[in-house]
């Protein structure tokens, strides 16, 4: 009985204890927790390394202290690509992350961006409490890295808290850009990376008026394939991850900044 058996896999092109290289258990799909400002460059780069290794990359985008708060109540996480370093950190400290994975892969930037069509003429932060301007956006400062920066650079000129009457918070930096896109809010304080890829008005906020923006990734211990986890990561730092990184408007680890 059992040599039929082995003769039936032999016959079918398989072997006991061994599967084929095309079978569903050779390959696996990531779960990758990452910020929204992200949303641009992180798709093409996994692209390419499912092109290359065969696995696949499901992307769960949103804020860095949202997406850290799920990791932290268990959810099953193969790698947490965060907007911050103080996200992973705290996730260090509570034991809850690989530790030797961590690693910087971008410094982000900035902007301030309105619609293509619109008529304000805004030239620098300073012109936010012109009476033109109505409403601005900006990612919730609670649990949104690019917030916190935004609201720094406010503070750095004095303006916000005259501005607060015309704030709008969004959940995420994505979000924020798309409520000045719909025309929601006049104006919106969002990241480089996604000013460079929507139609728009936009100015470099200077990086002198607030905290560098250094992002961090991680693999999480709720990970259920961690060393592949640990290779997408590599590959984010990889000559590859990195040119898509720069051409998307991060500052790599190490270089100088965008001016």
């Amino acid at each position: 009985m059992v040599y039929a058996l082995i003769a039936l896999l032999v016959a079918c092109g398989t072997s006991p204890g061994t599967h084929s290289p095309n079978s569903s258990s050779a390959t696996v799909t990531l779960t990758v927790s990452a910020a929204a400002s992200l949303n641009q460059v992180l798709p093409p780069i996994a692209k390419l390394w499912e092109q290359e290794t065969g696995n696949k990359v499901m992307i769960n985008l949103g804020s860095t202290g949202q997406l850290a708060q799920q990791i932290e109540r268990g959810a099953p996480v193969d790698l947490f690509v965060a907007a911050d370093k103080k996200s992973i950190e705290d996730l260090d400290k509570k034991e809850l992350v690989f530790s030797e994975t961590k690693a910087l892969y971008g410094v982000g930037r900035i902007t301030l961006w309105h619609r293509e069509d619109s008529s304000l003429n805004i030239k620098e932060l300073q012109d936010l409490t012109s009476s033109e301007i109505e409403r601005v956006a900006i990612a919730n400062p609670d649990h949104a890295p690019y917030g916190i920066a935004a609201k720094q650079a406010l503070e750095s000129i004095g303006i916000w808290d005259e501005l607060q009457p015309k704030l709008v918070l969004g959940e995420n930096i994505r979000q924020t850009q798309q409520y000045a896109e719909s025309g929601n809010v006049d104006v919106a304080i969002v990241a480089l990376s996604n000013s460079l890829n929507y139609p728009g008005q936009w100015i470099l906020i200077s990086e002198d008026l607030h905290q560098p923006i250094e992002q961090m990734l991680v693999v999480p211990k709720t990970a259920l394939h961690p060393e592949s986890a640990k290779q997408f990561a590599g590959f984010i730092n990889s000559n590859k991850g990195r040119n898509l990184m720069q051409k998307h408007g991060f500052v790599l680890p190490g270089e100088e900044p965008i001016k």
